[in-house]
């Protein structure tokens, strides 16, 4: 007897040509047919959207809708009446960083943090203000007007030791 085996006979589980189309039949078949009952149990589900159906123009407006928006506002004071002073000016806006130190801002009343920054001047720190300086947003991130502003760097300066004028109104200037 002959170990070797039979060079023409076919290697695998398919041994006839019969086995042979089974196989690639069912190769095709059977991925073909759970790919069907997946979509078929997924797209046979209601669509739970809170606007209703998704494709809706109320539903569609509502996902194309910008994410932020710009509103510009007057900094004129309310009425047309007198800007605020510099104390009024602090509380609503300064306040916010310059009574605790936030973000290494100089403290209300704080001599020592004040005095460099007084020695630059008025005009200077009035720049710094408008503009922003550091972490500081310009103009402080509030809604002031420039004179507004003024009043208030005169207003820390002061109270940090420097001894500024407030600037004039310009209702009086006019």
């Amino acid at each position: 007897m002959s170990d070797h085996a039979d060079p023409t006979a076919p290697e695998g589980p398919a041994k006839t040509p019969r086995s042979m189309t089974q196989t690639v039949v069912l190769a095709f078949l059977v991925p073909l047919t759970l790919l069907l009952l997946v979509a078929g149990y997924f797209g046979a589900q209601p669509r739970m959207d809170a606007a209703g159906d998704a494709f809706e123009e109320q539903a569609i407006a509502l996902r194309l809708q910008p994410v932020g928006r710009v509103a510009l506002a007057d900094a004129a004071p309310a009425g047309g009446g007198e800007p605020r002073s510099g104390e009024q000016v602090y509380q609503a806006v300064c306040s916010a960083c310059h009574a605790a130190g936030t973000l290494g801002a100089p403290k209300f009343g704080d001599k020592a943090a004040w005095a460099p920054r007084i020695a630059l001047g008025y005009d200077t720190l009035l720049n710094s203000a408008l503009k922003g300086k550091n972490a500081m947003p310009a103009q402080g991130g509030g809604v002031t007007s420039d004179e507004e502003i003024g009043r208030a760097v005169v207003y820390l300066a002061n109270a940090g030791g420097g001894k500024f004028a407030e600037p004039p109104s310009a209702a009086a200037a006019n």
